[in-house]
């Protein structure tokens, strides 16, 4: 079955095997939702179960995560979907002191195929870096990373910053990062705590919309 080899070409992180597979679907009459559905998704939710079960770390889901982008180009512009009036833009960093961006940059990749503009700051982003960026794009969302617990006071840093430029209201707060979690994220003014990047992503996927109608209100 064709979509089952899109799944393990996938879990395999074979992103020039998922082009072809895709390419492939379509030629052979698939609707694009059904590729993106029954293929490219499938095969993302068969890493994420095996990463929470820790029978697969970070590089591989990254190797995954660009199969799927492989097969997604060609599916994407045939999505009536993508045609969306608010997609939604977040501003993301790793903050201060800390140099980590895999977490990050696997976040960008899987957050990329909800539609949403995504500004990535990189690794070791200022309190000020952040609040100017912030100020300048008007974000929806903004992520910051801390792989490191001697970084994480940077977080509550960004967090008083804005509020002293009167920005952050409207704007939500996401963090993550190995030494985070949701006792640290309350105490420090953050929205949401997540522990890994599937789970911000399905997230998003359910509750993106929602969130911009809010902030636009």
């Amino acid at each position: 079955m064709l979509f089952q080899a899109i799944i393990k070409s996938i879990a395999t992180g074979d992103a020039e095997q998922s082009m072809a597979l895709t390419q492939r679907a379509l030629a052979q009459g698939f609707s694009a939702e059904s590729v993106l559905e029954k293929g490219l998704i499938a095969g993302m939710d068969r890493v994420a179960e095996k990463f929470r079960k820790q029978r697969v770390m970070v590089p591989e889901v990254l190797m995954a995560s660009r199969a799927m982008h492989a097969g997604l180009s060609l599916v994407e512009p045939l999505l009536e979907s993508t045609k969306k009036i608010c997609t939604g833009k977040i501003v993301m960093g790793t903050v201060a002191g800390d140099l980590h961006d895999i977490g990050l940059s696997l976040v960008k990749m899987l957050v990329m195929s909800t539609g949403t503009e995504i500004i990535n700051l990189g690794v070791d982003v200022t309190p000020k870096k952040f609040a100017a960026v912030v100020k300048k794009e008007k974000p929806h969302i903004l992520m910051m990373s801390a792989l490191l617990t001697t970084t994480m006071s940077a977080m509550k840093e960004v967090i008083d910053e804005l509020e002293s430029l009167g920005i952050r209201k409207n704007l939500i707060i996401i963090v993550g990062g190995a030494p985070i979690d949701a006792s640290f994220a309350k105490r420090i003014g953050a929205d949401y705590y997540f522990e890994d990047a599937f789970e911000v992503r399905s997230f998003l996927e359910d509750n993106l919309t929602k969130l911009i109608s809010k902030k636009l209100k």
